[in-house]
């Protein structure tokens, strides 16, 4: 059987993003970690909405706002709150990635969010 695959959408300025990093390619060894600086390769609707797909799968509590970094400046110059859609958060991420909680793992369909980092060691 193949050796999955890791992503990691990834801030490389983010201490907790480095955390995971190291702490994925200590378990899963060289080569088993892509990496997906998604401020250089900003996400498509698309992408964020497998992502979301994925995070719901990984975690039946996840909701979608938890995806947002709720003190960053955009989040309150987008009108974003607890209530906002499913939509609206796509639309923000897209408009701005600097949004996105970081980091993100995802693996065989399922992601979580590295907060703390050894949370994605629950997709292994």
């Amino acid at each position: 059987m193949a050796k999955s695959t890791v992503t990691l959408w990834h801030n490389p300025r983010c201490s907790k993003s480095r955390e995971t990093l190291k702490l994925l390619g200590e378990r899963l060894g060289e080569g088993a970690v892509e990496i997906r600086e998604y401020l250089k390769d900003p996400p498509s609707k698309a992408a964020l909405e497998a992502l979301l797909k994925a995070l719901s799968a990984g975690d039946p509590q996840f909701v979608p706002h938890d995806l947002l970094r709720s003190k960053e400046a955009g989040y309150k110059a987008q009108g974003l709150s607890k209530d906002s859609t499913r939509a609206q958060i796509v639309a923000a991420l897209v408009q701005d990635p600097s949004l996105l909680e970081r980091p993100v793992a995802v693996m065989d369909g399922k992601a979580r969010i590295g907060r703390p980092p050894e949370r994605v060691l629950e997709l292994l």
